[in-house]
């Protein structure tokens, strides 16, 4: 079993930044892929952001530009930088790993982001 905890979320004004960060309690977190999912109230859960064991990272659309994901498997820790941060980024974020066919099977508890004036 990996767990995954999230930290770094609070509140932000619209055009601000935010950096979280997922700390694995397990070495083997560095060969697995892994990601952030968010989901706001009365919308559908979005992969926002993920990224290899190599280190390559593919975004959703909508944070293309503003965000950037990246990792330190030496600290088994990966990290979602957030600029430019919208309204509606607002969301519980979740940081998950180990990709598979039926979807992430690790998950952490999630940590809320708003961004408001």
């Amino acid at each position: 079993q990996v767990q995954l905890v999230e930290s770094g979320g609070g509140l932000v004004q619209p055009g601000g930044s935010l950096r979280l960060s997922c700390a694995a309690s397990r070495s083997i977190f560095s060969i697995y892929t892994a990601g952030w999912y968010r989901q706001a109230p009365g919308k559908q859960r979005e992969l926002v952001a993920a990224i290899t064991s190599g280190g390559t990272p593919n975004y959703a659309d909508s944070v293309k530009g503003r965000f950037t994901i990246s990792r330190d498997n030496a600290k088994n820790t990966v990290y979602l930088q957030m600029n430019s941060l919208k309204p509606e980024d607002t969301a519980v974020y979740y940081c998950v790993s180990d990709r598979r066919a039926s979807g992430f099977y690790y998950w952490g508890q999630g940590t809320q982001v708003t961004v408001s004036p």
